[in-house]
């Protein structure tokens, strides 16, 4: 029960790896609000039937209304804000190839979803965690940025921003007590993944052989580290990108 008291928001929380996360803090005794496009209330109820306390909110990461509205229904129900894990994003429904063959529209969408979300929940999120005295928060990077990942290039350029922001934040919420830290996840067969048959076509076996852990990587293997950097086991831990990833990359 490390999270016992603690309420925690995850975007894009009714499925994947925010599903799992939010099983995750659920499981170690926190409220949680899953905020979501669509599904957020069914993924919610699924935690509260288990005996957990959990609340849905439909919402758009690219909304500065919903990210407002998210937060002030979390701070109505539950009393504050103690974790914010910024997991909403495009990257499943994305089809890798050449940079000349990605639209701007596509462009603008996956940086609006990617960086743009995370900026916004953020700035929605930080004067409640102030007002109680400091905070967590958890952006969803990926190891794409530290290999240089080709024929995703607008993925990756996205998750390369999380990475700055993640550290120009923690320097500007240091002073509060809010930290900040990212995890960067390998190729992760999580449901909308394995809707995609091209990625898994393209991906799935070479992200495995680069592995030293050689199998394939599931949205639960990424909930330990969203766990210990949503606890007081890193208390002074910030600014950090933590890699899970089976061992491709070391950082």
């Amino acid at each position: 029960m490390r999270l016992d008291g603690k309420t925690a928001i995850v975007t894009g929380g009714a499925m994947g790896i925010g599903q799992a996360i939010a099983r995750g803090y659920a499981a170690e005794g926190a409220s949680v609000v899953i905020a979501d496009l669509k599904g957020a209330e069914g993924a919610a109820g699924e935690l509260t039937r288990g005996g957990a306390t959990a609340l849905g909110v439909d919402a758009d990461v690219t909304s500065e209304r919903d990210m407002h509205a998210m937060v002030e229904a979390a701070v109505d129900a539950f009393g504050g804000v103690d974790v914010l894990v910024n997991n909403a994003g495009i990257y499943a429904s994305l089809t890798p190839g050449p940079f000349e063959d990605i639209d701007a529209e596509e462009w603008r969408q996956v940086m609006d979803a990617n960086v743009l979300g995370p900026f916004l929940a953020a700035r929605a999120v930080v004067p409640a965690m102030r007002r109680a005295g400091g905070g967590r928060i958890i952006n969803m990077a990926s190891g794409t940025p530290f290999k240089g990942v080709p024929y995703l290039l607008h993925y990756t350029s996205s998750k390369g921003a999380v990475v700055a922001f993640t550290r120009a934040l923690a320097k500007e919420l240091g002073g509060d007590d809010v930290l900040v830290n990212a995890i960067a996840p390998g190729f992760t067969l999580s449901d909308g993944v394995e809707a995609n048959p091209v990625q898994i076509e393209k991906l799935r076996d070479i992200s495995r052989s680069a592995r030293t852990l050689q199998r394939d990587q599931f949205p639960e293997d990424i909930v330990g580290a969203a766990i210990f950097f949503a606890s007081d086991d890193s208390t002074f831990i910030t600014g950090q990108s933590l890699l899970v990833d089976g061992g491709a990359y070391f950082n």
